[in-house]
């Protein structure tokens, strides 16, 4: 079982008045990986030596399927620490938390603490900036959304989710293809009361892509936040 560095307390998310982010301590850096070069856009990718498998069988299919476009990672494990740098980015971000945990996950409350998270991004982008809910409609965006749940993916935030956190075609967590494959009890341990209360349902938000507006002011570029 993998050890966790303990966080500040955090209330739960569920039932608050803070949008549904729920809280995740930070995994420790013993169950991380690095994925291999040439992933990564911007700093290395680290995620869950468990989960590491079924994304490279994903990256290695994807790639496969002749697209011209490929998928790398804008943002994997991130420590609380970390998070807390990009939820307070801007002075608007720390001064008005319930706007800015639409489409930041506050410290304490991020999937990628736990090292599962992936914020997925498209090359070439093509006029499609990261992080931006038109990955959706890019060749690889659709084939992730087709195609991930097999390799053991889910969509945290699909259009229209319970969460009342805003549209993440880009980011998923992975809780492996079945209990019985080697790590997956342990992440679907730590992601139970997500996947129990907020379930994800790829095949509904893959086409409902401008079902949910992200809360931010027009012209805002978007960041690698959750």
């Amino acid at each position: 079982m993998a050890t966790v560095v303990q966080t500040a307390p955090v209330s739960a998310a569920r039932g608050d008045s803070m949008p549904g982010h729920l809280p995740y301590a930070e995994t420790d850096a013993a169950t991380l990986t690095t994925v291999p070069a040439g992933f990564a856009v911007g700093q290395p990718c680290r995620v869950r030596v468990a989960m590491l498998p079924d994304l490279m069988r994903l990256l290695e299919d994807e790639a496969a399927a002749g697209l011209g476009e490929t998928l790398h990672a804008v943002s994997c494990f991130r420590s609380v620490a970390h998070q807390r740098a990009v939820f307070c980015r801007t002075a608007a971000g720390c001064a008005d938390v319930q706007r800015r945990a639409v489409t930041v996950g506050p410290p304490g409350r991020s999937e990628h603490a736990t090292g599962y998270a992936i914020d997925f991004a498209v090359r070439p982008a093509r006029g499609c900036a990261d992080v931006s809910d038109c990955i959706a409609e890019t060749a690889a965006g659709r084939w992730l959304l087709a195609n991930a749940p097999a390799y053991g993916f889910e969509l945290s935030f699909p259009a229209g989710n319970a969460q009342g956190v805003a549209y993440e075609p880009w980011h998923w967590r992975w809780a492996g293809t079945s209990q019985d494959e080697p790590g997956a009890a342990e992440a679907r341990a730590t992601l139970a009361e997500a996947r129990m209360h907020y379930p994800a349902r790829p095949e509904e938000a893959g086409f409902a892509l401008h079902a949910t507006a992200r809360a931010e002011p027009p012209g805002t570029v978007a960041t690698p936040d959750l």
